[in-house]
């Protein structure tokens, strides 16, 4: 078996170094930020939502005494009544971690219906997976079509359903459509020509 040589650390490093940079883009977010999942956060909880961008595979991480609160998936109606009895889903331990498995809005609220009316309650947006866009003519625009009441309000119909935006692309830390791993073969095979 032969020594190892600079070109075959080279490759193990930049192979590290790939894998590290094209890693998962999940990210946690910790629902309200030092303070945690309480009645009086030091920032609203529907104000730091805004000023983050949730997607599909992205966790939130709520923190609260355990025993003393919870956290509550609802619909949208539950959400603005502060309806506790009806939750999709019960987070009670006291280090909570929710993941968004699709796009769309989630509501939340806390298992307290006092603590909810008081404004302990949150809706996320998750944003719309996006693919790679493929430059092509844009189609023509569809004739409008009279609606019928049961498809009003549905997201086919258009009307009342309001889809999420699509989050802005992600750059590679080298930029543009490069990705790591071709920059590291690349590298590689520049490297052994000159060992």
């Amino acid at each position: 078996m032969a020594p190892p040589t600079l070109a075959g650390f080279l490759a193990l490093a930049l192979s590290l170094l790939a894998a590290m940079v094209s890693s998962s883009d999940a990210y946690k977010f910790y629902v309200g930020g030092r303070d945690g999942w309480v009645p009086n956060p030091s920032e609203n909880f529907n104000h730091w939502a805004e000023r983050n961008r949730f997607q599909v595979n992205d966790t939130l991480y709520f923190k609260y005494k355990n025993g003393t609160d919870s956290v509550l998936v609802v619909s949208k109606e539950d959400y603005f009544s502060c309806n506790t009895k009806n939750p999709v889903i019960t987070l009670k331990d006291g280090e909570s971690i929710f993941k968004f498995g699709h796009s769309g809005p989630f509501y939340f609220i806390s298992g307290d219906a006092d603590r909810c009316q008081k404004g302990q309650r949150l809706i996320v947006v998750v944003l719309a997976v996006r693919h790679k866009q493929h430059l092509a003519p844009s189609p023509q625009a569809p004739t409008p079509t009279a609606q019928s009441p049961e498809n009003a309000g549905s997201p086919e119909s258009g009307v009342g359903f309001t889809a999420p935006v699509p989050a802005p692309a992600k750059s590679s830390a080298f930029g543009g459509s490069v990705s790591a791993l071709s920059l590291g073969v690349v590298l590689v095979s520049f490297f052994v020509g000159f060992v």
